[in-house]
């Protein structure tokens, strides 16, 4: 991630640290919807999977 945001953060919708983390947090507040729209069982208390998608998911969350 760190290498995709010096290459190519400008076009993230959260470059800024301030919005990354506030996508974040949405994101993961939201991610049973995204689980359940994606046909997956979303994780009962998280994985490194789940994370991994929050922090890609937080590039683009508005």
């Amino acid at each position: 991630m760190r290498r995709s945001h010096s290459e190519g953060g400008s076009l993230w919708e959260n470059a800024g640290l301030a919005s990354f983390l506030e996508a974040l947090a949405g994101w993961i507040d939201d991610a049973d919807g995204w689980y359940t729209n994606s046909g997956l069982e979303m994780p009962p208390g998280g994985d490194w999977k789940f994370f991994a998608r929050a922090l890609q998911a937080a590039t683009v969350y508005e």
